[in-house]
């Protein structure tokens, strides 16, 4: 695949506080590159530095082999993006919001403002005014407006915010199609570990400021698989009980020996909510019969034990060991 993006040794400080550390990635055309970390971890920084908001204190920025510091208009001619949520004219309808964004580029011919509508999915709706449009389709909108000039780079920061499940998957949808069929390179950054399960096809880990790894998606979810969150729903009069049930249970181990490892302890949390019943564990797969059977034989009524997605913040600790996450 073409190297479209290159990152290398970047640094960038804001007076003592050294928010950017020596990162270095690539980004190629016909992927999409998760830019996974938490909130304040410096993602937002970083793609303010690619797409020429921000300049770096030291460290190189190439954009198909352009030197962004020595060849900016023309490395920023092959950029597209949206940075927080895109900028519209609420009065005017889709495709005059396009035709205005056009203006800005050489050669957008009308017949391009028409393939970036359907390539969003949005040509039934492009005549209607901006006011009218759901987050979603603002979104879609968006995208249409940062490919409009065909860029190589598509950068997006945080573009699912705000966006209900329906909007999610259409946004998701749209750049998988652009970066799969259309061979656009499409860097997303994101807070949330299951939408980049679904979207990316390659991610960089990001903590305060620094790079921790670079992984294919199936690589990082292989990493979150030996320890998973579960919520244990059984009668709220009956939940202290069950904790006493569960608390030892998953802190001494079980009694199948095929099941115990003295030298790999067992971080345990537990979380009980008496006003509804729940109980929040993080146990090792394999465990979860043993929990409900034990709840059965104590004549606890267990309603369901539903698998909870980690959050970005319990996956990240896994991952470095600790940090800030801020």
């Amino acid at each position: 695949m073409e190297n479209i993006l290159s990152v290398k040794n970047l640094n960038k400080s804001f007076g003592k506080r050294t928010i950017i550390n020596d990162m270095s990635f690539n980004v190629n055309g016909g992927e999409i590159f998760g830019f996974l970390g938490p909130n304040g971890s410096g993602k937002t920084t970083t793609i303010k530095m690619i797409m020429g908001f921000l300049f770096p204190d030291s460290g190189e920025i190439s954009i198909c082999g352009m030197d962004l510091k020595k060849n900016y208009e023309s490395a920023m001619n092959l950029v597209g993006g949206i940075v927080e949520n895109p900028e519209m004219y609420k009065e005017l309808t889709g495709r005059q919001n396009l035709q205005m964004y056009a203006r800005l580029h050489d050669n957008v011919s009308k017949e391009r403002i028409d393939e970036v509508i359907a390539l969003v999915g949005m040509s039934q709706r492009a005549d209607e005014k901006i006011k009218k449009y759901s987050l979603g389709m603002k979104q879609r909108i968006g995208v249409a407006q940062a490919i409009v000039h065909k860029p190589k780079l598509l950068i997006l920061d945080e573009p699912t915010n705000g966006l209900d499940p329906a909007g999610i998957k259409e946004l998701r949808d749209v750049l998988k199609k652009l970066a799969h069929e259309e061979g656009i390179a499409v860097m997303v950054s994101s807070h949330m570990l299951a939408e980049m399960e679904l979207m990316c096809d390659r991610v960089a880990i990001i903590n305060q400021g620094s790079i921790v790894d670079v992984k294919p998606i199936d690589e990082l979810l292989n990493m979150f698989i030996v320890e998973e969150s579960y919520a244990v729903e059984v009668l709220p009069e009956d939940i202290d009980e069950a904790v006493k049930i569960i608390f030892p249970l998953l802190s001494n181990g079980s009694s199948d020996e095929s099941l115990q490892n003295d030298n790999e302890p067992m971080p345990i949390k537990i979380k009980a909510n008496p006003e509804n019943g729940i109980i929040n564990i993080v146990v090792k797969r394999e465990l979860v019969p043993l929990v409900n059977k034990k709840l059965v034989e104590a004549n606890i009524d267990v309603f369901g034990i539903k698998k909870i997605d980690n959050s970005l913040e319990e996956a990240f600790i896994k991952i470095v060991g600790g940090g800030t996450i801020a």
